[in-house]
């Protein structure tokens, strides 16, 4: 890709100078036949390569941390937006405005793991079970895929493939599990009852079986799965979490928000969620401004520069599903030098503006220094 070619032709250029000192050529063991000044040297003695005075080249090393941002701009109608140029952006690193390094606006190949509730409503499971096969038509022959299911726990479905039609074949033969959201009272859960209203018990308690259903649905867990299964792919592709859930999330996961948030911008990953819980009309792409970033998964979305989508029905998820592999593919990718101020912390803020009045920009909120610097 012409885009990863310019990263690493950029950090291969930061590196040269030690790079050039490293390998300067040493003399040979035997002094020349007829030296053309005598001189009292040992014969066989290798003589120490000349250094003039304040030459540091073999000294210095020169460390550069870049920093890669995938950004997407939108107008108010939610189109993207893609004629916008290098001098359009500015870059701020916990505040202070950065140079940008690197700029392109070249489309990227996905590494994706589609990251589906296995519990869902029945109503919204019949709804996506539908629409799976159309999920494939999204990407592209460059494009690797891998599909993951999550319950009480990640369950890998498929591996990464780049064959469309074994990604079209998987996601055709998945039965995808429900739940019944009604609460039925039973010997081990009802209680006295008068006027047709439960009477609390003496602690004060409501009745087991008076809420909702409990809840074991690790999100929290499985999208820690997914983003460490992205780790691993390179830094010339874009990596994004392509989840689908209702948003509800156990307060008994393995791993809390905040690791799962740590791995995302480690690996630098793009959660796109697609919300199935959603009954108002839609607004462009599926966005609804009531609702955006109030959930577990709108926050992922939002922290790692990503999107939220709502839909309900078949025909709206499978709009949205090829909506959500353009967005990830078309982003502006701009990078900088790392050179916090303050190195006594590892997060640093990350914001994005452009010059031009009325988008909605959307890129991650920050890096941990110690992540970009591990890839080194």
């Amino acid at each position: 890709m012409v885009r990863s070619t310019h990263v690493s032709a950029l950090a291969l250029s930061l590196l040269l100078p030690a790079c050039a000192a490293a390998q300067l050529p040493t003399r040979p063991s035997q002094p020349p036949a007829t030296p053309a000044r005598p001189a009292a040297r040992k014969p066989h003695a290798q003589q120490p390569v000349p250094q003039q005075q304040g030459d540091t080249r073999a000294t210095i090393t020169r460390r550069t941390d870049l920093v890669i941002i995938p950004v997407t701009v939108k107008d108010h109608n939610g189109e993207l937006v893609g004629d916008l140029s290098r001098n359009d952006f500015h870059v701020l690193q916990d505040g202070v405005e950065q140079p940008i390094a690197f700029f392109t606006s070249d489309p990227y190949p996905l590494s994706a793991v589609v990251l589906i509730d296995d519990n869902l409503a029945q109503k919204a499971s019949e709804q996506v079970q539908k629409s799976l096969t159309t999920i494939s038509a999204g990407f592209a022959a460059d494009d690797e895929v891998a599909i993951m299911t999550y319950d009480a726990y990640p369950a890998l479905v498929s591996n990464f493939t780049t064959q469309n039609n074994q990604l079209f074949a998987t996601l055709k033969g998945m039965e995808l599990g429900s739940h019944d959201a009604t609460i039925y009272s039973g010997p081990t859960n009802g209680g006295p009852v008068i006027n047709g209203r439960p009477l609390p018990n003496g602690m004060g308690l409501p009745q087991h079986g008076s809420g909702r259903p409990s809840n074991d649905i690790a999100l929290d867990d499985a999208v820690f799965s997914a983003s460490e299964m992205l780790k691993g792919r390179g830094r010339n592709r874009r990596k994004i979490i392509f989840l689908i859930s209702d948003g509800t999330n156990s307060r008994h996961n393995q791993h809390s928000f905040d690791e799962a948030m740590h791995s995302l911008l480690a690996a630098d990953v793009n959660v796109y969620a697609i919300s199935v819980t959603r009954t108002l009309p839609l607004g462009p792409l599926g966005h609804s401004p009531l609702q955006r970033n109030t959930g577990t998964p709108q926050k992922y979305a939002a922290g790692t520069g990503g999107d939220t989508f709502y839909a309900s029905k078949q025909r709206d998820l499978e709009r949205l599903y090829s909506n959500v592999t353009e967005e990830a593919r078309n982003q502006y990718t701009l990078t900088f030098a790392a050179h916090p101020a303050d190195l006594t912390h590892d997060f640093h803020s990350i914001e994005v503006r452009v010059d031009r009045p009325d988008l909605d920009v959307s890129a991650k909120q920050g890096y941990y220094l110690s992540a970009i610097r591990a890839e080194r």
